[in-house]
């Protein structure tokens, strides 16, 4: 369990650098980043405490769809916020001002993402809120994966980008190629994400009470 807490924070914050380099890069944000923005421009939360406060609510619709939360969703919620505005605030990550900068960073930001998404999935503690939330939707309405998760990153773009989140050719390069980066990764590491077992709360408190 020890081993699997590190590789899943380390996870999270590789998550959390590859979605600051991708705000750094200035050609727009993933859909759920011009959500989390456009709320924190609205309020007086930053981006990573409006982040926090979105995967609360998603958590909540999956308790209500009884999907099943791990540790590892906690944590997701928690983790990849306070890394994303530790790295924010402190201005760790290089914020270049020509295009071939940007777009290398878009790039590289991109790639951080899919190796961090391999690291934390591959933990097995459970999918994050938003993962979680596809999941439950898909069970419940019997529609497709790839229906269900457009309709949430759509809808997460619409309302973020009416709140002021940003909108750019970035927002579109990460919504058709995140996928493709993130299945190449898992090729070169031999993942299969089918293979996994997580193990959930409620699992982890029978087991406890079990060796009790």
């Amino acid at each position: 369990m020890f081993i699997k807490l590190i590789r899943l924070t380390f996870g999270l914050f590789l998550f959390s650098v590859g979605i600051v380099m991708t705000i750094n890069a200035k050609l727009g944000l993933a859909p759920w980043d011009v959500l989390h923005q456009g709320v924190s421009r609205q309020t007086i939360l930053t981006m990573g405490q409006a982040g926090i406060i979105v995967g609360f609510i998603i958590i909540l619709f999956n308790f209500f769809f009884k999907e099943k939360v791990g540790i590892g969703t906690i944590l997701n919620m928690i983790f990849i916020g306070l890394f994303l505005d530790f790295l924010m605030l402190n201005h760790i990550l290089p914020e270049p001002s020509g295009l071939p900068g940007r777009i290398a960073l878009l790039v590289g930001g991109m790639v951080m993402i899919s190796i961090a998404s391999f690291l934390y999935i591959s933990a097995g503690l459970g999918a994050g809120p938003r993962d979680g939330l596809m999941v439950a939707l898909h069970n419940n309405t019997g529609k497709s994966i790839r229906f269900v998760r457009n309709l949430i990153e759509i809808s997460a773009l619409v309302i973020g980008f009416f709140l002021g989140g940003t909108v750019g050719i970035g927002t579109v390069v990460m919504s058709l190629g995140q996928g493709y980066f993130v299945q190449l990764v898992f090729k070169l590491f031999k993942f299969n994400v089918k293979t996994v077992k997580h193990s959930y709360i409620d699992d982890n408190i029978k087991a406890l009470f079990g060796k009790a």
